[in-house]
């Protein structure tokens, strides 16, 4: 563990902090000058039941915190830890055509579906970015890659069937693709189907333009060899798996193919596996806004207990 600045050079501001301390008593002691000499500070703070000269240690010490918080702040104070991380920013692709509703999966393809990545977010180190598609003949934005877990996870657990009709994998992993760009980590596209591209942009296309923009495509193909019903309709996957494994590998990625809950799980696992490296905390927020409250407190106290007696 190891603590680095980003602009050390303004660290020196801290020498300002035993100035501070010098003119913050000699301004004290000339107000006490400019007292009445018949101010008997011990008799106020009988009276009162304050204690003058303590007030003024109290707002020393807020002030000084205040000031050493909003230095490192600005120094761009950063911590280093040995954690667990992963290369890859996310985008988790998943079919909501209606063929996702069949019920070889318990209760639904969709919802397992849905519980996996969710599985799958709550993982992931703090660092990495994560943004959700859903996509039958069209692609929606659920929510851009974003460090907020619960954010996505929320989105996902929203998600419902789509009613366009169809399914568009080339305009999936477009979409994707262009939702990553911003990322200055490596980017992966988890596309989640159980279908077969039939309408819209060419899935070989999409794949070209991922692989263009260094973004990795993990395919997983959700289907059982019996398939399953809903709404009262045999639906039997017809599951293009050459497709997904042409996609998979024209980018980088990997196919996988799940026909069980744990296997679904354990492709999200393997996609999102974890090692060992140097992860870092920036602190420049925390501490400007730990600094920003202290003054809060501050001008608080100033006007409630530690007002100034008229």
């Amino acid at each position: 563990m190891k603590i680095t600045f980003e602009r050390p050079l303004y660290l020196t501001f801290l020498i300002s902090v035993p100035f501070f301390i010098f003119l913050h008593f000699l301004i004290l002691k000339h107000i006490k000058r400019r007292s009445l000499k018949f101010a008997n500070f011990g008799l106020i703070a009988q009276a009162t039941g304050k204690q003058v000269l303590n007030k003024n240690i109290v707002m020393l010490v807020i002030r000084l915190i205040s000031l050493v918080l909003f230095i490192f702040s600005v120094a761009g104070t950063t911590l280093w830890y040995q954690g667990k991380t992963t290369e890859f920013d996310y985008i988790i692709a998943i079919d909501t055509s209606s063929s996702m509703l069949a019920d070889d999966f318990e209760p639904n393809r969709l919802t397992a579906a849905k519980d996996a990545a969710i599985d799958f977010i709550d993982k992931l180190p703090m660092q990495v970015s994560v943004g959700v598609l859903s996509f039958s003949g069209t692609s929606f934005v659920e929510v851009h890659p974003t460090k907020d877990k619960g954010l996505a996870e929320d989105k996902i657990y929203e998600m419902e069937i789509k009613p366009v009709g169809g399914t568009d994998l080339g305009e999936a992993i477009v979409t994707s693709t262009n939702m990553l760009l911003p990322s200055e980590r490596a980017r992966a596209i988890i596309l989640l189907t159980d279908g077969q591209s039939n309408t819209g942009t060419d899935p070989e296309f999409g794949a070209e333009y991922a692989a263009d923009n260094n973004a990795k495509v993990f395919t997983i193909g959700v289907a059982t060899k019996k398939g399953g019903s809903f709404s009262r309709i045999e639906a039997v996957s017809k599951l293009d798996e050459e497709t997904l494994k042409k996609i998979a590998t024209q980018t980088g990625g990997k196919y996988y193919k799940a026909e069980t809950k744990q296997q679904l799980i354990n492709a999200y696992n393997e996609i999102g596996a974890t090692k060992k490296a140097m992860v870092s905390i920036r602190f420049q927020l925390i501490f400007m806004l730990a600094a920003l409250f202290l003054l809060f407190v501050e001008w608080g106290l100033i006007n409630t207990k530690y007002r100034t007696l008229p």
